[in-house]
């Protein structure tokens, strides 16, 4: 399996650069697996393609104002901390910028001295460090005075409210990306599901930066990802074995909880409660076990994402369905339409 396989040619004007409002109002492009289909419609009528006794998966993470922008101490060079994973109470590891510049031993100060960071070890995984933080009070309530929301390097328009890079559901903070096909939803959408039968059962998946990185190899299957932290509780468990076992239908909102989902199911499609780091890779050839649909953005040439949708439907029906929305000038990424998967 090439990497090369999943590129597909995108206009940068695709690229979205801001949220549309409402939330719900970002077009919907429906791909029926079974006969290669297309409909092309607005994201509020998802409502349309659920049914009573399915359930809808989502990934309850929030994104933490995870960039923090500071100065070494001693020279004055600015500098750029960006958190990706709690190691412990004062441990992050994190990406920093000039990497040349920070080796272990280095200072960090943010807020004029209010928050700082020693540089402590390199992370080969990511090409990061792990940066140990001192500080005096609540670390949370100085990383949300001093910190910025950490948005795609491909968004260059400043985010006008914070909030819209969260979805309306966030709830357990831990994520450096947002789980972006939730952000379509609103709370009167939300409602509706209910209303109409579906089950709406929460899991949690942290999402790392490494989750939207290009494949950097040829051989795609060779490809390493970064671990992501994850929850499943018994309840959730439960509710979803419970569904499929009446014949409802397992539809994940986005990446992040299908990868949830698959990293706790059993061959035989049961899924079993539990929490812990994954690297799950989905992709052509690997069997999806539990998940039935799935409700995702138009996602980066080459990446893992792009493979997961692939393995949902075929390489060449994802990447026909990427050419038409080009095509019909569709928004790519994350703050760009949507799509349903399913048969």
């Amino acid at each position: 399996m090439k990497t090369s396989d999943f590129n597909y040619d995108l206009p940068e004007e695709l690229i979205a650069q801001t949220p549309v409002e409402p939330r719900d109002h970002s077009r919907l492009m429906v791909i029926h697996r079974a006969t290669g289909a297309l409909e092309h419609k607005h994201f509020y009528d998802i409502i349309d393609y659920l049914n009573p006794g399915d359930a809808l998966v989502i990934n309850e993470t929030k994104v933490i104002p995870a960039r923090l922008i500071g100065v070494k101490e001693e020279t004055g060079v600015p500098v750029e901390v960006l958190l990706l994973r709690r190691q412990n109470a004062t441990d992050w590891e994190a990406l920093v910028r000039p990497g040349r510049r920070l080796k272990p031993g280095a200072i960090c100060s943010f807020g004029d001295g209010l928050l700082r960071c020693e540089i402590l070890g390199s992370v080969p995984e990511t090409g990061g460090r792990v940066v140990r933080f001192l500080y005096e009070g609540v670390f949370e309530e100085l990383l949300d005075r001093l910190g910025e929301m950490p948005l795609p390097p491909y968004i260059h328009e400043k985010l006008s409210d914070q909030a819209r890079y969260q979805t309306v559901y966030a709830k357990h903070e831990g994520s450096a990306a947002a789980p972006t096909a939730g952000l379509h939803f609103t709370e009167a959408l939300l409602d509706k599901v209910r209303q109409k039968g579906v089950t709406i059962v929460p899991v949690t998946l942290h999402v790392g930066l490494g989750t939207f990185r290009p494949v950097q190899v040829e051989d795609a299957s060779t490809h390493v990802m970064h671990s992501e932290w994850y929850e499943v509780t018994q309840e959730a468990a439960d509710t979803l074995n419970a569904i499929k076992a009446a014949g409802g239908r397992l539809i994940c909102v986005g990446t992040t909880s299908v990868r949830t989902i698959e990293t706790v199911a059993t061959e035989d499609g049961v899924i079993h409660p539990g929490s812990g780091d994954t690297q799950i890779f989905i992709y052509p050839g690997v069997k999806i076990k539990a998940v039935d649909a799935l409700i995702t953005n138009f996602h980066l040439p080459q990446s893992t994402l792009l493979m997961l949708v692939s393995a949902f439907m075929g390489r060449e029906q994802a990447l026909e369905a990427y050419r038409t929305a080009v095509e019909q000038k569709y928004r790519f990424f994350s703050f760009g339409d949507a799509t349903l998967i399913t048969d």
